[in-house]
Protein backbone atom coordinates (compact mmCIF):
# COMPACT_ATOMS: atom_id res chain seq x y z
CA UNK A 1 0.00 0.00 0.00
CA UNK A 2 1.36 3.59 -0.95
CA UNK A 3 1.78 5.98 1.92
CA UNK A 4 1.04 9.79 1.39
CA UNK A 5 3.07 11.88 3.69
CA UNK A 6 0.81 15.24 3.36
CA UNK A 7 1.82 18.99 4.55
CA UNK A 8 -0.05 19.24 7.79
CA UNK A 9 -1.74 16.00 8.08
CA UNK A 10 -1.36 12.22 9.63
CA UNK A 11 0.07 10.12 7.00
CA UNK A 12 -2.25 8.02 4.70
CA UNK A 13 -2.30 4.87 3.20
CA UNK A 14 -3.78 4.77 -0.06
CA UNK A 15 -5.05 1.39 -1.90
CA UNK A 16 -2.82 0.58 -4.73
CA UNK A 17 -4.41 1.96 -8.06
CA UNK A 18 -6.65 4.63 -6.27
CA UNK A 19 -7.14 7.98 -7.40
CA UNK A 20 -4.94 10.31 -5.56
CA UNK A 21 -7.83 12.57 -5.13
CA UNK A 22 -9.75 10.22 -3.03
CA UNK A 23 -7.12 8.83 -1.19
CA UNK A 24 -6.54 12.71 0.32
CA UNK A 25 -10.29 12.65 1.12
CA UNK A 26 -10.61 9.65 2.45
CA UNK A 27 -7.59 10.70 4.88
CA UNK A 28 -9.51 14.17 6.09
CA UNK A 29 -7.38 16.70 4.25
CA UNK A 30 -10.71 17.93 2.99
CA UNK A 31 -9.03 18.81 -0.05
CA UNK A 32 -11.29 21.14 -2.17
CA UNK A 33 -12.36 19.24 -5.58
CA UNK A 34 -15.41 21.11 -7.76
CA UNK A 35 -15.94 19.29 -10.86
CA UNK A 36 -16.42 15.64 -9.49
CA UNK A 37 -12.62 14.70 -11.09
CA UNK A 38 -12.88 15.26 -14.88
CA UNK A 39 -10.05 17.90 -14.72
CA UNK A 40 -12.75 20.83 -15.82
CA UNK A 41 -11.16 22.67 -12.75
CA UNK A 42 -8.14 23.08 -11.02
CA UNK A 43 -9.38 22.67 -7.18
CA UNK A 44 -8.23 19.70 -6.29
CA UNK A 45 -4.27 20.83 -7.30
CA UNK A 46 -1.37 19.28 -5.18
CA UNK A 47 2.17 20.08 -5.07
CA UNK A 48 5.03 17.04 -4.45
CA UNK A 49 7.97 17.39 -2.49
CA UNK A 50 8.75 13.49 -3.61
CA UNK A 51 7.27 10.92 -5.40
CA UNK A 52 5.68 13.00 -8.14
CA UNK A 53 3.93 11.08 -10.45
CA UNK A 54 6.08 11.03 -13.92
CA UNK A 55 2.72 9.94 -16.42
CA UNK A 56 0.27 13.01 -17.19
CA UNK A 57 -3.21 13.09 -18.64
CA UNK A 58 -3.74 15.33 -21.72
CA UNK A 59 -6.87 16.80 -19.71
CA UNK A 60 -4.38 17.63 -17.16
CA UNK A 61 -1.51 18.51 -18.74
CA UNK A 62 -4.12 20.68 -21.03
CA UNK A 63 -6.05 22.43 -17.88
CA UNK A 64 -2.60 23.30 -16.12
CA UNK A 65 -1.41 24.63 -19.57
CA UNK A 66 -4.68 26.61 -19.90
CA UNK A 67 -4.62 27.98 -16.20
CA UNK A 68 -0.96 28.85 -16.28
CA UNK A 69 -0.28 25.95 -13.39
CA UNK A 70 1.74 23.76 -15.54
CA UNK A 71 5.01 22.65 -13.61
CA UNK A 72 3.54 24.27 -10.34
CA UNK A 73 1.08 22.10 -9.67
CA UNK A 74 -0.55 18.97 -10.20
CA UNK A 75 -4.55 17.87 -10.21
CA UNK A 76 -5.16 15.11 -7.75
CA UNK A 77 -8.02 13.43 -9.84
CA UNK A 78 -6.08 12.67 -12.73
CA UNK A 79 -3.40 10.64 -10.87
CA UNK A 80 -3.14 7.28 -9.20
CA UNK A 81 -1.77 5.90 -6.34
CA UNK A 82 1.03 3.66 -7.25
CA UNK A 83 3.69 4.34 -5.09
CA UNK A 84 5.11 6.66 -2.08
CA UNK A 85 4.26 9.85 -2.42
CA UNK A 86 5.00 13.63 -0.54
CA UNK A 87 2.78 16.77 -1.23
CA UNK A 88 0.64 19.42 0.16
CA UNK A 89 -2.78 19.82 -0.65
CA UNK A 90 -3.27 23.64 -1.92
CA UNK A 91 -6.89 24.10 -1.54
CA UNK A 92 -9.02 22.52 1.06
CA UNK A 93 -12.61 23.22 1.80
CA UNK A 94 -11.60 24.76 5.30
CA UNK A 95 -9.47 27.24 3.58
CA UNK A 96 -11.38 28.21 0.42
CA UNK A 97 -14.82 28.63 2.24
CA UNK A 98 -16.19 26.65 -0.51
CA UNK A 99 -18.10 22.96 -0.37
CA UNK A 100 -16.64 19.79 -2.80
CA UNK A 101 -18.62 18.78 -5.59
CA UNK A 102 -19.55 15.48 -6.13
CA UNK A 103 -17.49 12.84 -5.54
CA UNK A 104 -15.17 11.37 -8.39
CA UNK A 105 -15.67 8.23 -10.01
CA UNK A 106 -12.90 5.57 -8.64
CA UNK A 107 -11.50 5.53 -12.18
CA UNK A 108 -9.77 8.30 -13.90
CA UNK A 109 -12.11 10.36 -15.86
CA UNK A 110 -11.97 10.82 -18.76
CA UNK A 111 -10.78 8.35 -19.79
CA UNK A 112 -7.11 8.99 -19.72
CA UNK A 113 -4.90 9.32 -22.69
CA UNK A 114 -1.42 9.61 -21.36
CA UNK A 115 1.38 11.98 -22.43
Amino acid sequence: MPTLTVTGFPAIQAHEGERLVLALERGGTGILHRCGGVARCTTCRVQFTAGEPQAMTRAEQDRLTEKDLLGQARLSCQMLCQHDMTLSVLQTEASSGLEAGKTPAAQIEPEPVWV
